[in-house]
């Protein structure tokens, strides 16, 4: 695995110069820039974006989590803050970690270490779909929590969508595997020869379906709506 890219943002110029040189010292880390804001940041970083920031929230003109809700979701963010108030908003904006100043090289270097494992299942899940066929893909990784999880496809019921995340509902387990992602983004990750959307709430397996009940297909006690949007497309694939 090649080293992780990384940036500093911190307006306070000593907290900036700290992190700088624990990125420096960190073998597997390398340094592309510090920043003292996070609007140089996105200047700067606009054409040479990295895989890793150690972003301050408190900043002024644009802190760190209206900027980290602006940047690529393939960089990864580890929040460091004097409040630790920020962590829920920093879990909301999927964050890897969060570090509370004054922040410690052990401290840093427990956060280096999960973004290394994180970027590490990544490129083990990217390695392993260019070895599948796309047509007979057999599973996906979801991140959920702090993990990514591998899901076998023939697996899986349904999925729901609510706001920001979705729900994956499998044959034979109790509860959901829950994970922070748009339904738009889970739809592309699943292949629409055996997976249709059905509702903008619901995607459902198409041969999981065995009963449909006014208009709903019914999965054990759930009922699924069909989407009035949805319905010729689930008609036609009813008459297949």
């Amino acid at each position: 695995m090649e080293k992780i890219r990384c940036a500093v943002i911190d307006d306070e110029p000593l907290a900036l110069g700290l992190m700088a040189s624990y990125v420096k010292k960190t073998p597997f880390l390398e340094l592309v820039g510090s920043y003292s804001s996070a609007v140089q940041a996105m200047q700067e970083m606009h054409d040479n974006p990295v895989d890793l920031i150690f972003l301050d929230i408190q900043m002024p003109e644009l802190n760190g989590l209206d900027y980290s809700r602006m940047i690529s979701p393939q960089t990864r963010v580890v929040f460091t803050t004097a409040f630790n108030q920020y962590a829920l908003d920093g879990y909301k904006v999927n964050a890897l970690d969060y570090l509370l100043k004054p922040i410690s090289y052990p401290d840093f270097l427990l956060a280096a270490n999960k973004a290394q494992e994180w970027f590490r299942l990544v490129e083990q899940s990217q390695q392993s779909e260019k070895k599948e066929n796309q047509d007979e893909k057999l599973s996906i990784f979801v991140k959920s929590d702090y993990k990514l999880i591998r899901i076998e496809l023939k697996n899986i019921l349904y999925v729901e969508g609510l706001k920001d995340y979705v729900k994956i509902y499998e044959d034979n387990t109790g509860r959901p595997v829950i994970s922070l992602m748009s339904m738009k983004a889970m739809e592309e990750m699943l292949p629409a020869d055996r997976f249709m959307r059905v509702h903008r709430s619901y995607i459902v397996q198409k041969e999981k379906i065995r009963i449909i009940e006014h208009n709903r297909i019914v999965f054990g006690n759930t009922y699924i709506p069909i989407g009035d949007s949805y319905k010729q497309a689930f008609q036609d694939f009813l008459n297949t």
